[in-house]
């Protein structure tokens, strides 16, 4: 078991949206499952891991209660977990800490950096009440995509705006987070959808959106926006996923989810829990700076599957998704990981 220390006064209902995943779990939602790896306890020199309550920036601006927390960490030798959320996430550089966040750029993260996936809801217990159930394998692979893809001068310039926006809004609030280039991600998606829409070679079924979430403005309307978006990934065999504003795809974890094939657009990602999933034999992982083409690559992948395998490999990501990405499940895998490591340096 891990024994955890962290201020509890920021466990609250003002903090709920800010707080460490695995500290909502187990102060908000008691779940047993991770009250067997995991014990929060009081006194700091009793634990293994110093755990920073609520999300890094935040915290931060409780200059107190940050340095009080960092130092009994650093006076008692722990291990520091800290928790970077939003799309873009900070690199830290306080010694024998972790950072968990969303995304980043793998070439420029250290070991000390985890990925934690997109935590969704299960889709089968929400909009699709048939239940899984694995696709037969087509000469031609059949890819989907429902969402946000628009080219065009007038998006371009729109997208910089919102990127520029973000930019002074956190220089005002001084928050330095890691620099991110522009990224242009909609007419990205769009850019590589449209050469994938005009291979003979593949099945295509794009529903590209102008805004995202289409824009929706009502409930009733995005329950119906989120039923096509699943019904899309559910009956095409492969979906394709890009980075949005940062650099992660929640519809990647969202096509695990349903049991289906990612094909994932390689934006120098990191992926969670590396050392413990294979990625490359759960999704199509395809280069930009490859001499073969998107296209290729794609087919590459299809054509060495045989039928069984192809429909084995559904079911294994529908059970990789509930074994390794729900939140207690991902917790669990780091708990395996830190005993592990610990195990190694003893």
């Amino acid at each position: 078991m891990i024994k955890l220390h962290t201020n509890r006064t920021f466990l609250t209902e003002e903090h709920r949206k800010k707080v460490f995943p695995l500290l909502f779990d187990m102060h908000f939602l008691k779940n047993e499952t991770l009250m067997e790896y995991y014990l929060l306890v009081d006194d700091v020199s009793e634990c293994d891991v110093v755990v920073f309550p609520i999300d890094y920036a935040s915290f931060l601006k409780h200059r107190k209660e940050f340095l009080t927390l960092q130092n009994d960490a650093k006076h008692h030798g722990k291990t520091i977990w800290i928790y970077s959320a939003g799309d873009y996430g900070f690199t830290n550089y306080i010694k024998n800490s972790i950072t968990f966040r969303l995304g980043g750029f793998n070439s420029q993260l250290s070991d000390s950096t985890y990925i934690m996936p997109s935590f969704v809801n299960d889709p089968y217990k929400t909009q699709l009440p048939e239940g899984f159930s694995s696709l037969v394998k087509e000469n031609k692979p059949s890819i989907g995509f429902v969402g946000h893809a628009q080219s065009g001068m007038f998006k371009y310039i729109k997208e910089f705006s919102n990127h520029l926006k973000t930019l002074v809004k956190r220089k005002l609030n001084k928050l330095v987070a890691d620099a991110q280039p522009f990224y242009p991600s909609s007419i990205k998606r769009a850019k590589y959808l449209g050469k994938l829409n005009l291979s003979e070679q593949l099945n295509t079924s794009f529903v590209l959106r102008e805004s995202y979430r289409a824009g929706v403005q009502t409930e009733t309307d995005k329950q119906k926006t989120t039923q096509e978006f699943y019904e899309n990934i559910f009956n095409n065999a492969y979906t394709f996923c890009s980075r949005g504003v940062g650099n992660f795809s929640v519809r990647f974890y969202e096509t695990l989810a349903v049991g289906r094939i990612p094909i994932l657009l390689n934006t120098d990602c990191r992926l969670p829990l590396p050392n413990t999933i294979n990625w490359e034999k759960h999704c199509v992982i395809i280069e930009e700076s490859k001499k073969e083409s998107l296209e290729a690559q794609i087919l590459e992948f299809h054509n060495s599957k045989t039928e069984a395998e192809f429909e084995a490999l559904q079911n294994d990501n529908r059970k990789l998704w509930e074994s390794h990405l729900v939140r207690h499940a991902f917790f669990i895998g780091i708990y395996n990981t830190f005993i592990e490591q610990n195990s190694k340096n003893d």
